[in-house]
């Protein structure tokens, strides 16, 4: 697999895609154009340490995305079974899909190339898009730190709304 992954452009259409995901459910991304922000986050693993507190950062704040006319998505590789049980046990209220063959990961730049204790693997980059009513990317926020992240995207948000 090619390490060369490109994060569409800022200004541009974000990659569409359809997902099976939670409450057994397809998910079409243009299915939320109604919103007026799309939070489309991608994470390296269900119930995971970092996975589940950036999932439940986003679970805390979801009135208030909600309050600022966002939907919360979240993507990563694995089953909609793990997704079923990791929403399950933690709560999560927005839609988590599954990308089993990475291809949506790919198409967004998030599946790359990274490296843990000197082994090299592909995987998900830790990413978050945010996207407009009219499906436009806004933002990226690459190699994500989970400590504020949720807080940083709202604020983003609120100013966007401005």
């Amino acid at each position: 697999m090619s390490t060369d992954v490109k994060t569409p452009p800022i200004g541009e259409h974000a990659p569409e895609f359809k997902l099976r995901g939670t409450g057994e459910k397809n998910y079409d991304i243009n299915d939320f154009k109604g919103y007026k922000h799309i939070v489309l986050y991608f994470y390296p693993k269900d119930d995971t340490p970092g996975c589940t507190k950036e999932a439940c950062a986003f679970r805390d704040m979801n009135n208030q995305f909600a309050d600022v006319g966002a939907v919360v998505l979240g993507v990563s590789g694995g089953d909609v079974q793990s997704k079923e049980d990791f929403a399950a046990k933690y709560g999560l209220p927005f839609p988590l899909l599954a990308d089993e063959d990475f291809d949506v990961s790919t198409r967004y730049g998030a599946y790359k190339q990274r490296e843990r204790d000197g082994k090299k693997f592909m995987g998900i980059e830790r990413t978050t898009f945010l996207i407009d009513k009219n499906g436009i990317l806004q933002k990226v926020y690459p190699n994500v730190d989970v400590e504020g992240h949720s807080e940083e995207v709202l604020k983003d948000i609120q100013k966007l709304n401005q």
